[in-house]
């Protein structure tokens, strides 16, 4: 620990491993399949709950009427009704459990009779990454004869389990691997993807699984956002005919094969809105008008409800500042009653918790609102499975809500024949471990990545390339699975994997050599692009891109790739600068903006996520060895391409939307829908070659950043944190072991809060986002974290000011001697953010961007968190 005296403060450089609970943690409420335990963040309780009448129009009249695809059956449902009148509340409330494989035991199942349980990314039978098929099947029988053991509850109802095959079965070791969404919505072709969502469900069905939680039909319009890649298009179209397809491939059509022992049951997610947060915040905020609502974020609904999906996941965003796990007018009177919805609401992985007045141990505005299953992993599932039990006595959730909730769940069980299919170690597909990866399912793998392909320079025709040729291959995701395959793969980021956890796959390198080696020609691997100079070779093939991500931990403040580390920029100059050709192969979860890369290459592909199956991209890099064109590139731009990195929003107009003026502000560098091939003629080519690489950095318009100002502001929580624990604030008034905390009135009602630290121990209290946020565009600039502040006491010892980042890293001041020169009175400390640089902070990754922290013994009240974009003179500096 390094400590340096500067105009009275002092700076802490924290290298070490500290404490990750002191610092409130890095782990945040994430995503569906998130595999972190996580402890209530939701916004303050003080908040008043806002009804979505009071922040949208509610025009139903925006919405079809749609006609459902599978028609009511009195038999079936008077089946429902009878079972339903012979459950008791203990048991119904069960079927709305849906708890983590790592939080429950078969007793639990056995006791219970939970209606259905999950695994989250990262999550695997007995918690081993490398479990066998044989694992996952002993686990789904276990949970399911314990379901429908009637010794305990008297009452034999089967569980299901979901997964989150998002593209493939990508938890299981040799799975086939699909490229990500945003490859296959460059493809552009439905059946392609039928196809695709028809193996997946084999390779599901085969480890004993019933359920998938898939398609995303999100459609994106801020690519900062996380998740851009698990949206097929800016375009709502794609998106709704993907849908269709998807949940057709996956369930079977509701004419001939629907959820037969070849299929399973899919999830349209996540409901509504997911793509278009402010700023592309995960989880954020969208405040869509009601009819763009419909027209851009409905579609893949619409599409997906057609094909006869049987569920829908809630999204963890707001519409219009109102969680949507909460909001009763999007999840019942649009999606149930005007849209005809009638299989179950899922939640997302502790959505519930996020609503306003609600925790993770207990939500009945989430069940009023109209959700049907709680996604509750982690320990909370038992107090939430008996706080409803107590809300429904107490009439705050009617008993009709319930029964409501369970005929929809047990109507999905019906129409899946789980009732009466064997149980999953005796299902047909189960067991047969030979369709894990199978050669056929490779190959509809492989023609996805050919189809995938974006083509967008290709100067003199460089490609194809002959075989016969003697072609470096550079760049560190040349021979890498894993970064081609970006997250939800295998674990829930798609990190810490190896070449060896991809058995069957093919890395880009290894397919490049294939193809060359049976052309007489010579590849040579070297990631950092060096060889001999009796080695020069013909043609450089560079593959580079982002690194694996999943969810928030993927949002960035901007678009331009690496930004502040060009180690791949300087690759490219490298081999330019020796006058050999280079080809680069840009692997990537959204558009970037490259326009240095760019001037660097002689042919540019956009390669997206392409997955287990890496020689579909030498496939179409290189000839037969006659020189004959084997296959060519027919992937399309499903996703504008920035001009900037601060063009973020460029979005090609709506169908109903190409007036002159829209046409106009529409400026990309590369619209929606380009791709050439190797029969375009030069003039179809955009120039990629002198591109302005000016960033923009410099004019960038930055605002003040609040972080707390009156209230908390989104994506921070407040929580508070001793050595041993951390809580997140969920009331005005809350302690620990070392502090306690209320709100109290500065300026206005509750604009400020009181901590008094008692002494006995660290204590903490901060400010915590769900995910990492990128910051650097502040620490880039002369900007400065500002807090008001003041101390009832004298500070006896350290009070420390600090920030941190994803990982074991924090940076933090000790700010005592300015706190104690104004004793009693309010001040405001203005600390640059240079202060908290250095190693190992990362203004990429700020998951904590403001705590407090001390064992002294005083009150401290504070108000008024602020990144500040310009310092002001009683700015701290530090060199």
């Amino acid at each position: 620990m390094k400590q340096t005296q500067l105009q009275g403060v002092t700076r802490v450089n924290m290298l070490t491993k500290i404490s990750l609970i002191t610092l409130g943690g890095l782990l945040g409420l994430s995503g569906c399949g998130d595999n972190q335990t996580t402890n209530q963040l939701a916004t303050e309780a003080a908040v008043v709950t806002v009804t979505a009448d009071e922040t949208a129009s509610n025009t139903l009249t925006i919405w079809p009427e749609l006609t459902p695809a599978i028609a009511k059956d009195p038999v079936l449902e008077a089946k429902i009704a009878g079972l339903v009148s012979k459950m008791t509340l203990e048991q119904k409330v069960a079927q709305m459990i849906q708890p983590e494989i790592r939080d429950i035991t078969v007793e639990d199942m056995r006791q219970y009779g939970f209606g259905s349980y999950l695994n989250g990314g990262g999550a695997y039978p007995n918690n081993d990454k490398h479990a066998t098929p044989a694992d996952w099947i002993a686990l789904a029988e276990s949970f399911y004869q314990a379901s429908i053991d009637d010794s305990v509850d008297g009452i034999n109802i089967p569980t299901m389990w979901g997964t989150d095959a998002v593209h493939g079965h990508n938890n299981v070791i040799g799975a086939t691997l699909f490229p990500h969404n945003i490859g296959l919505g460059a493809a552009n072709n439905p059946k392609l993807i039928e196809q695709i969502a028809a193996i997946t469900a084999q390779e599901v069905m085969v480890t004993g699984i019933d359920w998938v939680f898939a398609p995303t039909v999100a459609v994106v319009r801020d690519d900062r956002w996380g998740r851009t890649y698990e949206g097929y298009s800016e375009d709502p179209q794609i998106v709704k005919a993907y849908a269709y397809a998807i949940v057709e491939g996956l369930q079977g059509s509701v004419k001939a094969d629907f959820l037969s022992d070849q299929h399973v049951i899919s999830t349209v997610k996540h409901f509504i809105g997911d793509g278009g947060t402010e700023n592309g915040i995960d989880q954020g905020d969208n405040i869509a008008s009601e009819q763009d609502l419909y027209d851009i974020h409905a579609q893949g609904y619409v599409g997906g409800l057609n094909a006869g999906a049987q569920s829908v996941m809630a999204s963890f965003n707001s519409w219009h500042g109102v969680k949507n796990h909460g909001n009763k007018y999007l999840l019942t009177d649009v999606l149930k009653d005007k849209l005809n919805f009638d299989g179950f609401v899922v939640g997302d992985w502790n959505g519930h918790g996020q609503v306003a007045g609600c925790s993770n141990e207990s939500c009945a505005q989430s069940v009023n609102a109209g959700l049907d299953i709680f996604m509750v992993p982690t320990a909370a599932w038992k107090p939430l499975y008996e706080n409803t039990i107590a809300q429904v006595n107490s009439g705050e959730i009617s008993q009709a809500r319930i029964d409501d909730a369970v005929s929809r769940i047990l109507r999905v069980k019906f129409r899946a024949g789980l009732f009466d299919k064997p149980s999953p170690a005796n299902r047909p597909l189960s067991g047969k471990t030979e369709l894990i990866g199978q050669a056929s399912h490779r190959d509809v793998a492989r023609q996805a990545v050919r189809e995938s392909l974006v083509l967008l320079k290709n100067n003199q025709s460089l490609l194809p390339l002959k075989p016969n040729a003697k072609v470096l291959v550079a760049g560190d995701a040349a021979d890498n699975i894993g970064k081609q395959s970006g997250g939800w793969t295998i674990t829930w980021q798609g990190t810490d994997n190896k070449n060896s956890d991809f058995p069957g796959a093919t890395s880009i390198y290894s397919g490049i050599k294939q193809v060359v080696t049976q052309g007489g020609g010579e590849a040579m691997l070297s990631v950092t692009g060096e060889f001999s100079p009796e080695q020069k070779p013909d043609v450089a093939i560079v593959v580079f891109g982002e690194e694996p991500y999943a969810e928030g931990n993927g949002d960035i403040d901007n678009l331009e790739y690496q930004r502040g580390d060009k180690r791949d920029l300087a690759l490219l100059k490298k081999l330019k600068a020796q006058g050999i050709p280079v080809v680069s192969v840009f692997i990537s979860g959204r558009p970037m903006w490259v326009n240095s890369e760019f001037n660097q290459s002689d042919a540019f592909v956009a390669a997206w996520l392409p997955g287990s199956e890496g020689q579909g991209i030498a496939d179409v890099l290189f000839t037969k060895p006659d020189g004959s064109v084997g296959y060519d590139f027919v992937g399309k731009l499903s996703f504008s391409w920035p001009s900037t990195p601060q063009q973020t929003q460029v979005n090609v107009p709506l169908v109903q939307d190409k007036s002159a003026q829209a046409q106009a502000d529409y400026q990309p560098l590369i619209p929606y829908g380009y791709g050439l091939s190797y029969q375009s003629a030069s003039t179809d080519a955009i120039a990629l070659d002198k591109l302005s690489e000016d960033n923009f950095s410099a004019t960038q318009t930055l605002e003040d950043l609040a972080l707390f100002e009156r209230a908390v502001k989104s994506p921070w929580s407040m929580y508070i944190a001793t050595n041993n624990e951390r809580q997140g604030l969920s009331s005005s008034v809350a302690n620990n072991n070392a502090l306690n905390i209320r709100t109290m009135d500065r300026v206005v009602q509750e604009d400020a809060r009181l901590v008094s630290f008692n002494g006995s121990e660290l204590g903490t209290v901060g400010l915590i986002s769900n995910f990492p946020r990128d910051l650097r565009a502040y620490s880039n600039r002369d900007s400065v974290l500002s807090v008001s502040i003041k101390a009832l006491q004298l500070v006896q010892k350290p009070l420390w000011l600090g920030l941190a980042c994803e990982g074991d890293c924090r940076q933090q001041v000790d700010i005592t001697k300015l706190v104690n020169a104004k004793l009693g009175d309010w001040q405001n400390i203005n600390i640059s953010l240079a202060c908290f640089a250095g190693e190992p902070m990362d203004f990429g990754k700020i998951t904590i961007p403001f705590y407090l922290t001390t064992d002294a013994k005083v009150d401290i009240s504070f108000s008024d968190v602020v990144i500040k974009t310009t310092s002001t003179e009683n700015t701290i500096r530090c060199n």
